[in-house]
């Protein structure tokens, strides 16, 4: 229990949600947004390539969520190398894993 404790505490620190955040941009949140905005903007291509990537990433085993925390740690290291309280969280759970 006092593992998944430091792994939820460590995914909820505020930068790291921050990196989440702009990793799943990269890896999914465009796909959404040229959904939204393909009708509104009567381009077929943006609903028709956005729901393209959706559909794959709806398939069973597809392993987005382990890319977009892979984005989200190296996104960590890359704006926040200065946080070594995060980094030190997350290197003591790399141990251990």
């Amino acid at each position: 229990m006092n593992r998944l404790k430091k792994i939820l505490v460590f995914l909820t620190r505020p930068r790291f949600l921050l990196c989440f955040g702009l990793a799943w941009m990269l890896t999914n949140g465009w796909a959404y947004l040229f959904v939204l905005l393909g009708p509104a903007l009567h381009l077929p291509f943006l609903t028709t390539v956005g729901g393209g990537h959706l559909a794959l990433l709806w398939l069973p085993f597809t392993p987005e969520k382990i890319l977009t925390v892979a984005i989200a740690v190296r996104l960590l290291k890359l704006l926040f190398p200065e946080d070594r309280e995060t980094l030190r969280q997350l290197l003591d759970l790399s141990v251990k894993a």
